[in-house]
């Protein structure tokens, strides 16, 4: 009783340390301050942390990039349980179009325009003032803008702080180095509470860096808010007016042209300026900015080489005028001006197979194709290089370093995946490896369309590994099993015997009593009667002896330690106790355990064989030898007995008993004698092989084999008892 209390208490212990784990662990994942203070690693080169709704972000030159102007593109990171904190960055517009900024209390969120619920602050060119307002899958912005007296230009760094405490949210801006003198904050009463941090921009490409996140508290507040006016309203703005605030008029009559006459097309590049290099000027949209320039139009791409000037971004509507060169699929142009002329959403992918784009028909055409993941390596720059293969031809995708890391936990080799990027046939970035090589701009150009195919060798070589631990762990439990069912055998053996010694046993020591004193007081002239009940104390007295015996079978005290020989030489010298015949015990080769599956079954064979040649063969030498062998033991009982002619018939119910044991453990029997010459009984059974590699299939072999026999010989058994 008290060992089922201390388990209970060790198991109640148990559980109540894995329930203040579990609780200790909800509380840190929701705890406020966890992960905070916060800095970017970008200047490392790293950004897993940080989630893309949207754009083309990458990180170059140890800065967040978004090179695309698509509405609402953001990026995101940090806990959803942060509250009352601060995040501030440097902030450069690439365009002079739209807005840039922060994010705080970020949740919900999607891809699209003002798809999230949290708070903005952002730069906009348009009005040139400092934004605040609420996105809650909708936009609502503070009842007046902050005019900036220098207004806000594009391709200028700018810093930007926005905090949160409680329901109150305020921002500020200032130049680099300069202290704030631009902020706006709002009084929000049924306010967001908490959520993530982000990165967002609007109809203008941006570039962020040091970005820092620290935990806010009221003096902090108060510090931000001297001097700002306090706004409680939140108004939702025209669209209209966003409209004309974020795309001012910038028709092509009002841009002038560069040197080098007549805008020309791409594709007339290709066919005229193949002798000579010619000074040309041609428009086109931006396609891929680093780690080289490519401008395309509606008839072809052209590669840039490095242009001079502001910095681009992706869907600038662009007039670039240099020195065209001829490729070996596409023109170059070199020593260029590239001036902006408009900006507009980035231009689509055009969907070709690998075999198309083999061809050097799509050189420096920004183009999107399927293909398997055969695997991939870091390049030159870190970089990261795809193998990927669309039935028989092979290409490889190149992906700019930063956030290409985080795509690693997700792409596995034999993957369908879809990649976007611009075609490149130039034997300095094939290496002449592959016909041509995919520049991608982000991680958002690549898709795993699928997983790879579950039936893979690592797989099966996994499921073959797995079925045979099962299959060791099962006949493991097997062999315990049969083990347990034989220790219940014996003990409800033991229980039986123990019954009927108690019963049966007494009474026939009682009756032989009885009977004793009436033949004691029967008068002597009735020597009939005497002699009957002398007949009937003798056939009593042999019947106890016979329920002795079958209960000294029925119950074994000397194979409790499951030692065999040693049970069966205290079997044998009880059994000749006062007479003159010599009992040899002799074990040979290295001693193992036996379980007690097979110990018990060798026990009773070995003491029906002691009792038949006690019994029947009057020997003067009884020889038990217990031999053992690598995978097998060998039970000899020998005498020098009167022994017997094989095959006169003697077999009776004891030796077909010896068979029957001998079958339940896929043991040989064998009987050698000859009249006169004593008779040897040899049981040579298999025993379980020791763990090993080399011997788990015969091990596995064997145990059906054993599993078969003993299937057969109850089989046997229930027919013989019928």
């Amino acid at each position: 009783m008290r060992g089922r209390l201390h388990w209970g208490l060790l198991a109640l212990a148990a559980l109540l340390c894995a329930a203040f784990a579990l609780v200790a662990m909800i509380v840190w994942r929701h705890s406020p301050r966890r992960g905070l203070p916060y800095r970017d690693s970008f200047a490392a080169g790293r950004a897993d942390e940080w989630r893309a709704f949207g754009g083309d972000w990458e990180l170059i030159h140890g800065m967040m990039r978004n090179d695309s102007d698509e509405r609402g593109a953001k990026l995101l990171a940090g806990s959803r349980y942060w509250r009352n904190y601060s995040v501030e960055a440097d902030v450069y517009l690439l365009g002079d179009s739209g807005d840039a900024g922060l994010i705080i209390r970020s949740s919900d969120e999607e891809q699209g325009v003002n798809a999230y619920s949290g708070y903005y602050a952002g730069l906009r060119t348009g009005d040139n003032s400092l934004v605040l307002g609420r996105a809650d899958h909708g936009w609502m912005e503070t009842s007046r803008q902050v005019p900036v007296a220098n207004g806000i230009r594009p391709f200028h760094w700018y810093h930007l702080k926005l905090l949160a405490y409680d329901c109150q949210i305020v921002a500020a801006m200032s130049a680099p180095g300069d202290a704030f003198h631009n902020s706006v904050s709002i009084d929000d009463t049924n306010c967001i509470r908490s959520g993530r941090i982000g990165l967002r921009s609007y109809s203008a490409g941006g570039i962020w860096r040091n970005v820092i996140v620290r935990t806010a508290s009221r003096q902090d507040l108060l510090a931000m808010l001297k001097g700002t006016p306090v706004l409680s309203e939140l108004t939702v703005p025209d669209p209209l007016q966003l409209e004309s605030l974020n795309n001012p008029d910038t028709s092509e009559e009002q841009v002038n042209g560069l040197p080098g006459g007549t805008v020309r097309t791409i594709r007339s590049l290709r066919l005229r300026f193949l002798a000579r290099p010619a000074v040309v000027t041609i428009r086109g949209v931006v396609v891929l900015t680093t780690p080289r320039l490519y401008v395309q139009d509606a008839t072809g791409g052209v590669y840039v080489q490095n242009p001079p000037g502001q910095p681009l971004k992706l869907g600038d509507e662009v007039e670039v005028s240099g020195e065209a060169h001829s490729g070996e699929f596409s023109p170059m142009l070199k020593h260029a001006t590239v001036r902006v002329l408009w900006e507009r959403t980035p231009m689509p992918p055009l969907s070709v197979t690998a075999a198309e784009a083999s061809t050097g028909k799509y050189d420096a055409t920004f183009i999107e194709m399927r293909g398997v993941l055969n695997g991939w390596e870091h390049g030159p720059g870190n970089t990261l290089m795809l193998d990927l293969q669309d039935g028989p031809q092979s290409f490889r995708a190149v992906l700019n370093p930063g956030r290409s890391d985080s795509l690693l936990s997700r792409l596995k080799p034999d993957s369908v995946v879809r990649v976007r990027g611009i075609c490149v046939v130039d034997p300095v970035l094939t290496g002449n490896l592959t016909p041509f090589v995919l520049l991608l701009r982000s991680n958002e150009d690549l898709n795993v369309i699928s997983g790879p195919p579950w039936w893979s060798a690592r797989h099966v070589f996994a499921i073959g590994v797995f079925v045979f631990l099962l299959s060791i762990g099962t006949f493991a439990l097997y062999h315990r099993l049969e083990n347990w069912r034989l220790l219940a055998i014996m003990s409800e053996r033991a229980r039986l015997a123990h019954e009927m010694h108690d019963t049966l046993a007494q009474s026939f020591a009682g009756i032989g009593f009885q009977l004793q004193a009436i033949r004691n007081r029967v008068p002597d002239g009735m020597p009939v009667i005497s002699q009957q009940l002398q007949f009937a104390s003798e056939l009593v007295r042999h019947s106890h002896e016979e329920a002795r015996r079958s209960l000294a079978t029925l119950h074994s005290e000397e194979l409790q330690s499951e030692d065999v020989l040693v049970a069966l030489d205290q079997c044998a010298r009880r059994m000749i106790e006062g007479s003159a015949v010599q009992v040899i015990t002799l074990r040979e080769g290295e001693v193992r355990g036996i379980p007690l599956r097979i110990a018990d079954p060798l026990y009773r064979i070995g003491q029906e064989a002691i009792a038949n040649a006690i019994r029947h063969a009057n020997p003067a030498t009884l020889t038990l030898r217990l031999s053992f062998r690598k995978n097998s033991v060998s039970l000899d009982i020998e005498d020098d007995g009167a022994g017997f002619v094989m095959g006169d018939g003697l077999h009776g119910f004891g030796i077909r008993g010896m068979r029957r044991r001998a079958q339940s453990i896929s043991a040989v029997f064998n009987i050698r004698s000859r009249s006169g010459g004593g008779t040897q009984i040899r049981v040579d059974t298999p025993l379980p092989p020791r763990f090993g590699f080399a011997a788990l299939p015969g091990f596995l072999w064997k145990i059906t084999m054993e599993h078969r026999t003993n299937v057969r010989a109850r089989a046997n058994s229930r027919i013989y008892s019928r």
